[in-house]
C-alpha cells in the first residue's frame, strides 16, 4: 500500500508546489513508484512546473465525475518512468472534489504506487481539506516569518483534528516541518526568523530547509523540478529533504552565511 504525503502551508506563495514536485521526483529517482496529485482545481500550477501543461488531456475533477479512466488522466514524466502526475482542474470549482470521490482514487492509485504526494492548495479552503483528509504524512510548508509560521500552526490543528486518521482514531498523520526561503544573512541581521524560532514555535520534527535561490525559480520557469539542479544549493537541499524522509540521517546545510575565501575577498566573488 502506498504512503500518503500531503504538502500543505497555512499561506500561499510558501513553494508548496515547488515542493510537490521536488519531493515527487526525488522519491521517484531512487526507484519508488510515485504519483504526484495536483489539488489547486481552478489555478493548476503542477503541470507547469513539471513541464507537462501541453499534455494534459484529462484531469483529476474528470475522473472523479466518470468522465474518464484514472489511466487515462495520468501522465507519465518523460525524465523519470516511475513518477506520474494527476493534473488539476482548471475550469471546475473547488467543491467538484467529493471526499467520496478523492478517496476511491486515493485507493485505487495505493495498488499501484509506493508514495501519493497530494500538492495542496493554501489555507484551510476545500480543496485543502480534501487534499489532507487521507494523509499518512503531512510536510508542513512555511516561510521563516511570523504570518506564515503562525498560519502553518492553524493548519496542523487541522490535520491533528479533521484528517481521516484523528476521525478514525488511528495512530495520528506524521507531521514535518520544510522551511523554505531561508536567508541566513537576514536572520543573522534580524530580518527574519531562525530556524530556532520556527521550530520553538510549531515543535515539528524539521525536515529540511532550503535555502532562498533564484534557482527555484529558473526551474519552475523551465518546467524542471529543482531537485534535478544539482549544482544549487536549493537542488541539493531538497534532496537531502527526499533521504531524510526515507529515513536517512543527513546533517542539515546551508543554516550559516557562507564565508568568503581568500579567492573570493580578492576578486570580489
Amino acid at each position: 500500500m502506498a504512503r500518503t504525503i500531503v504538502i500543505t502551508s497555512g499561506k500561499g506563495g510558501v513553494g508548496k508546489t515547488t515542493t510537490a514536485a521536488a519531493v515527487g521526483m526525488g522519491l521517484a529517482l531512487r526507484g519508488n513508484r510515485t504519483v504526484v496529485i495536483d489539488f489547486d482545481v481552478g489555478l493548476r500550477n503542477l503541470d507547469l512546473i513539471m513541464g507537462c501543461e501541453r499534455r494534459v488531456v484529462y484531469d483529476f475533477v474528470n475522473v472523479i465525475n466518470g468522465e474518464a479512466r484514472l489511466n487515462q488522466a495520468l501522465i507519465r514524466d518523460k525524465r523519470c518512468e516511475d513518477l506520474y502526475i494527476l493534473p488539476a482542474s482548471q475550469t471546475k470549482e473547488k467543491e467538484a472534489l467529493t471526499k467520496e470521490g478523492v478517496g476511491q482514487i486515493i485507493h485505487e492509485l495505493s495498488e499501484h504506487y509506493d508514495y501519493i504526494v497530494c500538492d495542496s492548495p493554501a489555507g484551510i479552503e476545500h480543496g485543502a481539506y480534501m487534499a489532507m483528509y487521507y494523509a499518512d504524512d503531512a510536510v508542513v510548508v512555511t516561510n521563516p516569518e511570523v504570518s506564515s509560521v503562525r498560519d502553518s500552526d492553524r493548519m496542523l490543528g487541522i490535520l491533528s483534528s479533521k484528517s481521516k486518521r484523528a476521525e478514525n482514531d488511528e495512530e495520528p498523520v506524521r507531521e514535518f516541518l520544510l522551511l523554505t526561503r531561508y536567508n541566513p544573512a537576514r536572520v543573522e541581521a534580524g530580518e527574519m526568523l531562525s530556524v530556532g524560532d520556527v521550530q520553538e514555535i510549531l515543535a515539528l520534527d524539521l525536515l529540511g530547509v532550503i535555502p532562498e535561490s533564484t534557482a527555484v525559480l529558473n526551474a519552475s520557469n523551465s518546467g524542471i523540478p529543482v531537485v534535478l539542479d544539482q549544482n544549487s544549493e536549493a537542488g541539493q537541499a531538497y534532496a537531502d529533504v527526499v533521504g531524510r524522509y526515507l529515513g536517512e540521517d543527513l546533517p542539515h546545510r546551508f543554516l550559516e552565511v557562507q564565508k568568503k575565501g581568500l579567492f573570493d575577498r580578492l576578486f570580489g566573488g
